[in-house]
């Protein structure tokens, strides 16, 4: 992963276009008079997990979409490598792999089917698809499974086929929509154990998901967006500290209240100063933080 390399990029600038695979600028997206996506400008570093966290409605289906070229911007650029979305569309989705949160295999051919329908178009050379194939599966683990229909298959099973079948014409940006809602816990985790693993060779991954954890434990950024506009990006200790890093919750009056502090030297000596109520001192979450931004939460910064 790209965790060691925070001191190469300035924020003035952006962050340099070699380092830089993924590139957002202004983005606005209206539909009639409905903004959808109003200025964002974000960037996604090459070897990094980026994650795109909002609530319902905020943007995020919409900017992945003009991310991976389907969606026009109203103003506003997209290049991906240096290319254009809008105007250079083709070079731009040979850069990019997508498996979106509702599958879309087809449930009737087996995995090996699948795969290889996808490799063809992408236009991978025949005397490679077969090696493309076999090594793109092997990645997940999906040798025992390839000669079985989809249909026949665990949601966790269908999951890794669908991310096979998005990385077979090896993308330099892989995005993942929700991968792992519906998912049983187990399933998860070996899902984020296989994510790492295919960061670890240098796919770049774009992650969106509702599972705030998924966020916190897998990504080295991750940007909160909110009506269309972007609240909050950067690491998850540099988000948590917008709020501050220690949380105190209390239960006056039977409710939970929330309270943020810089340190835990503070913290404590407002937990003492609430007497017999029941109190908890841990530390601030990326939920907590996103809770506070998109204007849910319950908290008071101290």
């Amino acid at each position: 992963m790209c965790r060691d390399t925070e001191n190469q990029f300035s924020a003035a600038s952006g962050g340099c276009s070699d380092a830089t695979i993924a590139d957002v600028r202004g983005l606005v997206i209206r539909f009639g008079d409905f903004t959808a996506v109003d200025g964002l400008t974000f960037e996604v570093r090459r070897g990094e997990i980026f994650g795109f966290l909002g609530p319902n409605g905020a943007g995020k289906t919409t900017t992945m979409r003009a991310i991976t070229t389907i969606q026009r911007p109203t103003s506003g650029t997209v290049l991906i490598d240096g290319h254009d979305a809008s105007s250079d569309y083709i070079e731009a989705r040979k850069r990019i792999g997508i498996a979106q949160q509702h599958i879309s295999l087809d449930k009737d051919l087996t995995v090996r089917q699948n795969i290889r329908h996808r490799a063809i178009l992408h236009k991978i050379p025949r005397s490679e698809l077969d090696s493309r194939i076999d090594s793109a599966a092997h990645l997940l683990g999906l040798e025992d499974y390839m000669d079985r229909t989809v249909g026949s298959l665990s949601g966790g099973w269908k999951r890794r086929a669908a991310i096979v079948c998005a990385i077979v014409h090896e993308p330099e940006l892989l995005l993942l929509d929700e991968p792992t809602a519906g998912l049983d816990t187990r399933s998860r985790h070996i899902l984020w154990d296989l994510v790492r693993d295919l960061n670890a060779r240098g796919t770049t991954i774009f992650l969106t998901t509702h599972y705030i954890e998924e966020a916190e434990s897998l990504c080295d950024r991750v940007a909160i967006i909110d009506h269309g506009r972007m609240v909050a990006i950067g690491t998850v200790d540099e988000l948590r500290d917008m709020i501050g890093g220690v949380a105190v919750d209390s239960n006056p009056d039977g409710r939970t209240e929330t309270r943020y502090f810089r340190g835990m030297d503070d913290a404590r000596a407002y937990a003492s100063s609430l007497g017999d109520a029941y109190v908890s001192i841990r530390r601030t979450t990326l939920e907590d933080v996103f809770l506070e931004l998109t204007g849910e939460g319950r908290g008071r910064f101290e």
